[in-house]
């Protein structure tokens, strides 16, 4: 008798622990929502209304091309795309981006053949958006002939560059 109830004991005790594993296993994992935003969900819906950039917000700035020419529209694209010019030409430079940042530094740097600088300029943007930075040199005098090169820099970073020759 004793082993019998040694036995319904060990019996009653195994079953009453799996009955503890399936109500773990069955108990819901409760993620706490997160804390309301201070920030409203809702645009204003005055016309005049302008988000105002985040300095906070990383920079999605990105070149998407350069086209050279020797005229700008008014749009500041370049309107007769090439790569062959003139001694006597002005020669832009119209790097389309796009991409928001609260301030981006694009710079183009112009240089001859052997990497002889030309000409280094540059402009603080605040994109919000697709945009066209232009950027232009000519020499009175004329350019030597030979192969050129643009470099388009990304506060201070390459982000692209395109060939050209002056015949």
């Amino acid at each position: 008798m004793h082993t019998t109830r040694l036995l319904i004991t060990a019996l009653v005790a195994g079953l009453a622990m799996a009955g503890c594993k399936k109500n773990e296993e069955a108990t819901p994992v409760v993620t706490p929502e997160p804390a309301p935003s201070a920030v409203p969900q809702t645009m204003p819906t005055d016309p005049a209304y302008t988000p105002m950039p985040d300095p906070t917000m990383a920079s999605t700035f990105v070149v998407r091309s350069i086209d050279l020419g020797s005229a700008i529209g008014g749009d500041n694209r370049v309107t007769m795309p090439t790569t062959t010019f003139r001694p006597s030409d002005t020669i832009y430079a119209a790097v389309a981006s796009d991409g928001s940042a609260a301030s981006v530094n694009v710079g183009a740097r112009w240089s001859f053949q052997d990497g002889q600088l030309v000409n280094e300029a540059s402009q603080a943007i605040a994109p919000a958006g697709p945009a066209v930075t232009t950027f232009n040199i000519s020499k009175p005098d004329g350019f030597p002939v030979g192969r050129y090169k643009v470099e388009v820099l990304v506060d201070g970073q390459p982000a692209g560059q395109s060939e050209f020759e002056v015949r």
